[in-house]
């Protein structure tokens, strides 16, 4: 398989739950997509975490990241986020973020990773999307970016000159309906066509996910889960699955299929708990259900 270099956010988080589950679990962007990822593809990671860092979050990168050459240990606190789920279990309040090291993050790419083949630019901040897109060094990468509601709101200047530089956009249907203006899902993708991003991936949560790019809508029912256990990190287990496809040599459509199989592990335990269950076996066995 091809190599994908990911960038995002490495967290501690604390999670609340209707149920009354709570509790303190490794998080972010990364940490999800590289523990989707990993096990289907060699995955490089750019991030940073502070020296307060647990050993366990150190040994699942070295269990499922290829390079850690460009993971930065900064001194001070590592990255926290405290979020409560509404009774929806889909909608939640995020109770606080201390950014600690993440607040003053540069990524720096080794001269390796700058030739990746595939850039995952995980949910962080635009500006530190554009300054990884500017150090790429092959115009034969192919960029796959996702986002969220704060950036759209806040950095939305940011935000445009990213998407005029990558080819494969993921976000959820209030997001591009919030980017467009548009609600109605296939026309909002279009109007996000003329963005940049030829190719949109939206994310439809219980409904599964659909494709549009010119030429078809390409739709993915969701993996039926016996319980929603912890939505958190299901987008970026998306990706990793989705990623993973197109290091394997798959198309984007099967690379759909691969994201939704990956994120029903996630979403079955409490943090990164479901994705421990996620072997190359029993995944391929997810795969196939999927499609």
């Amino acid at each position: 398989p091809k190599t994908i270099v990911s960038v995002g956010s490495i967290a501690l988080d604390w999670l609340e739950f209707p149920d009354g589950t709570k509790g303190e679990t490794l998080g972010g962007s990364l940490t999800y997509f590289t523990r989707s990822a990993g096990i289907l593809a060699p995955v490089n990671i750019v991030g940073v975490v502070g020296t307060d860092f647990p050993k366990e979050g150190m040994n699942l990168f070295r269990e499922y990241a290829a390079s850690l050459e460009d993971l930065q240990i900064e001194e001070g606190k590592s990255f926290r986020w405290g979020g409560r789920y509404h009774d929806d279990w889909e909608n939640r309040t995020t109770l606080y973020t201390e950014l600690g090291v993440f607040e003053t993050f540069s990524p720096k790419l080794s001269n390796s990773n700058k030739q990746s083949p595939l850039l995952y630019l995980g949910n962080i901040h635009p500006a530190l999307q554009l300054d990884v897109l500017s150090q790429m060094a092959s115009d034969d990468t192919v960029i796959v970016c996702d986002t969220m509601n704060l950036w759209i709101n806040t950095t939305r200047g940011d935000l445009d000159k990213v998407l005029e530089r990558i080819d494969i956009l993921l976000l959820n249907e209030s997001e591009a309906e919030l980017l467009t203006g548009i609600e109605q899902v296939p026309e909002a993708a279009q109007a996000i066509r003329t963005m940049g991003p030829k190719k949109i991936v939206v994310k439809q949560g219980g409904s599964g996910s659909t494709l549009i790019s010119s030429d078809r809508d390409f739709h993915v029912d969701v993996y039926p889960i016996d319980k929603l256990m912890d939505p958190t990190g299901a987008g970026d287990s998306f990706a990793g699955g989705l990623m993973a496809a197109l290091a394997n040599g798959h198309s984007l459509e099967e690379g759909l299929i691969w994201g939704t199989a990956s994120a029903s592990f996630c979403v079955e335990g409490f943090g990164l708990e479901g994705l421990s269950r996620m072997t190359p076996e029993t995944f391929r066995e997810r795969v196939e259900v999927v499609r």
